[in-house]
């Protein structure tokens, strides 16, 4: 596919390197002479310096044979424009751009990116992809990641495994006979384990293999059973019935949002150090205490009451200032989650104390993927520093699956099916179950081997 990316910042980079990484024609145009040296350093790919919404540096970066462009620069206008001249100049069949300005994303708005008007077919706005990661985060305390699939009816969660967890040194195929002991079946535990992560990197789980401390697994969940997951795993951790949310930018705002409307048992405190912006949030919000201060002022944690906080989040634009604030809970006995743009403080968390990290840029990256991939994908999320993909898909005709079973299918190593939907029902698949017409699948693969998942579910033209 050829793709031409729009802005060579740290989510255009992200981007690119992952396209790349998947034997995409990738072009990258971006005004700054630095930003597309610093790019060409890390991937071996074609840049252009200058303007996105410029018609004839489109021409240059190969619109006239584009498949897909995504606009991420930094500014809203530049998105915008340039999808317009991609579809009026080139007619670029797929037009994604990202949108952070809260007046543009404001649902009244929505006719503005018809095709008659600003043709987008994908507005991504990472700022409320992330409040909503860290609102499912908020569900499952004793989870690193809570990603939600099918719905909102399956999750993958990603668990570290410690001194509290019953099951180190346990064989997989004993847990999972564990997950299955229940008399009534329909009460077994529907969860498969997909990936574990050490220190040598992650690798698809073998019934024999053992987990040991320090190991972080991912895994599938039945949503409805995500505290019994929980618990099993030794991270039966009370509910989070109070926060702080340090930062009221865009993340901030929506997370705050976000709790009002779906977590009314939570109380949430935002401390914002721009006077203007913390009246804004205020006037907007219902139920939020709205602090104006630096959230590094004891004083100011002191009255937003600390001590009686379950978590706090430090979402400000500044990396170094979030870990600075994870410190500070600490030392108040509060769990921390901090946002993070640089990747390199993944490799970090346990040196810097940090309970829990988020990336907005990988979020971005996995919001996109579903829109590069061929066949019938639902939904994709990319996994341990772009390892491994996580895909919902569905079984169409066109599916070389249907009606074999997995045995049968021959997948190629790099590949786990995880679970598997039928109408309503959640299956925990085996060697002998049988892929169905319309099943909705979620699987493992590797990124070696995307090209093949993608096979699986290629849907041909004559179909």
């Amino acid at each position: 596919m050829k793709i031409i990316i729009c802005g060579a910042g740290k989510v255009g980079t992200s981007i690119a390197k992952h396209l790349v990484d998947q034997k995409n024609d990738v072009t990258v145009v971006d005004r700054s002479d630095e930003l597309i040296n610093k790019l060409r350093e890390k991937v071996d790919l074609k840049t252009i310096v200058g303007s996105a919404s410029n018609p004839s540096v489109l021409k240059e970066a190969g619109g006239e044979n584009a498949d897909m462009i995504i606009a991420v620069t930094l500014q809203d206008e530049i998105n915008m424009v340039a999808c317009q001249m991609a579809h009026t100049f080139f007619k670029i069949p797929r037009k994604i751009a990202r949108l952070r300005t809260e007046d543009f994303l404001n649902p009244k708005w929505r006719d503005l990116y018809k095709a008659d008007n600003m043709p987008i077919d994908l507005i991504i706005s990472p700022e409320l992809e992330v409040a909503r990661s860290i609102e499912k985060q908020l569900k499952a305390p004793g989870a690193n990641e809570v990603v939600p699939f099918m719905n909102d009816n399956v999750e993958l969660l990603n668990i570290s495994i410690d001194d509290q967890c019953p099951l180190i040194d346990t064989k997989l195929s004993d847990i999972i006979d564990l997950f299955q002991q229940d008399e009534d079946p329909s009460k077994n535990l529907k969860a498969s384990i997909i990936a574990i992560v050490r220190e040598n990197g992650l690798k698809i789980p073998e019934k024999n293999d053992k987990l040991v401390k320090s190991d972080e697994i991912f895994i599938l969940v039945d949503t409805s059973q995500v505290n019994r997951i929980m618990s099993a795993f030794g991270q039966d951790l009370k509910p989070v019935k109070k926060i702080i949310v340090i930062g009221g930018g865009r993340i901030g705002f929506n997370l705050a949002r976000d709790i009002e409307e779906f977590h009314a048992d939570i109380n949430a405190t935002v401390i914002e150090t721009n006077s203007e912006r913390a009246k804004y949030i205020a006037d907007y919000l219902n139920t939020t205490l709205v602090l104006n201060g630096d959230g590094l002022d004891q004083e100011i944690l002191d009255e937003a009451n600390i001590k009686d906080a379950d978590m706090v989040l430090a979402l400000t634009n500044d990396d170094e200032t979030n870990i600075i604030i994870s410190a500070v809970a600490k030392k108040n006995n509060c769990e921390s989650l901090i946002l993070v743009n640089n990747s390199e403080y993944d490799k970090l968390k346990d040196v810097l104390g940090v309970d829990k990290l988020i990336n907005p840029r990988m979020t971005t990256v996995s919001k996109i993927l579903k829109h590069i991939h061929k066949g019938k994908i639902e939904s994709v999320y990319s996994i341990s520093d772009n390892q491994a993909e996580i895909i919902h898909a569905k079984a169409l005709k066109s599916s070389r699956l249907v009606n074999k079973t997995l045995a049968e299918a021959n997948l190629p190593e790099g590949i786990r099916v995880g679970l598997i939907k039928r109408d309503d029902l959640i299956i925990v698949p085996n060697g002998d179950t049988t892929v169905e017409l319309n099943d909705e699948i979620i699987f493992l693969s590797l990124m070696n081997d995307i090209e093949a998942a993608e096979e699986l579910f290629q849907v041909r033209d004559e179909y």
